[in-house]
């Protein structure tokens, strides 16, 4: 046994004298020589603190970074959020804008129908436009006065503009209102100018022609015609439009001229039906001239 090789002898002899000496030197270099103890901690500790700092700022950056990132999302949902308030609010805004404009509009409309009612020598009757015709066989739109109101077929309906049209058909709250385009509608007219009369009258091509003018007739373009008011459904006077090609017709007994309407058909809103198209004095008056002398009646 005294031959063989016994490692707990080994370490526990040696290796504990080593230890004990390494420690013995550290503790003499740390506590007699605390210059040379700095100088080594700086000229080891120094690089390997620049090594680890490296992370650590890295560290330190990415947190850094993450909360301005977390901290502008925050705020961007907030501006977000703020902005869709802003934008419902600029439509809400704007709708009220708009309402509040269409009124203006109307409500100038309005007043300018009113002054031409007080102004003008006929009865009429306001009515406003609530539906268009969608059809090609005819030319017309729908107002919401009907029998209920006094509405007739064959009265004249106009705006201060000029005429419109004419009733043809009716129901106890509505009724229809062919256009002067429509070539189912004719209404007798006269050049102001010339004082030439003929018929005014709607063609398929959505045009509208005056009809049988004298063939010796001075009229030309930009002559202005108006209603003769010989017929029913329209005073004297009202506008129709004016005149924008002179045509001879194929046998020369007649000319024609093309017309374009004052009123603007597709902008309409608002309308007045003629009810009486005289006034009652100016009736009376006629008929008091056209009665024989002997059965004329004194003026009270």
């Amino acid at each position: 046994m005294r031959g063989r090789f016994r490692p707990g002898v080994f370490w526990g002899s040696g290796v504990k004298r080593v230890g004990v000496a390494v420690l013995a030197i550290a503790f003499v270099v740390f506590a007699l020589l605390p210059q040379q103890s700095q100088f080594l901690f700086h000229t080891v500790g120094g690089p390997l603190a620049d090594l680890v700092a490296i992370p650590v700022r890295g560290m330190a950056t990415l947190d850094r970074t993450l909360r301005e990132w977390w901290m502008q999302y925050i705020a961007l949902q907030g501006l977000s959020q703020q902005n869709h308030e802003l934008r419902e609010t600029v439509q809400q805004l704007r709708g009220e804008v708009n309402r509040l404009r269409e009124q203006a509009h109307m409500a100038e409309r309005l007043a300018t129908m009113l002054e031409f009612q007080k102004e003008t020598s006929v009865r009429t009757v306001a009515a406003r436009v609530i539906g268009r015709s969608v059809s090609n066989w005819y030319q017309g739109v729908i107002l919401n006065k009907g029998e209920e109101d006094g509405i007739e077929e064959q009265m004249g309906v106009m705006t201060p503009a000029g005429v419109v049209g004419r009733i043809v058909r009716t129901s106890a709250s509505t009724s229809i209102v062919l256009l002067t385009i429509d070539p189912n509608v004719a209404i007798t007219g006269m050049v102001q100018r010339t004082r030439d009369e003929g018929m005014v009258q709607g063609t398929s091509q959505e045009l509208v022609l005056m009809k049988y003018l004298p063939p010796l007739s001075s009229v030309k373009t930009g002559d202005t015609v108006v209603t003769s008011g010989l017929t029913g459904g329209f005073p004297r006077g009202v506008l129709i439009g004016e005149i924008a090609r002179v045509e001879e017709s194929e046998d020369s007994l007649f000319r024609t001229a093309e017309i374009v309407p004052a009123v603007k058909f597709r902008y309409l809103d608002e309308v007045l039906i003629v009810v009486s198209p005289r006034s009652p004095e100016a009736m009376l008056s006629l008929d008091h001239a056209l009665m024989p002398p002997g059965r004329q009646n004194p003026t009270p």
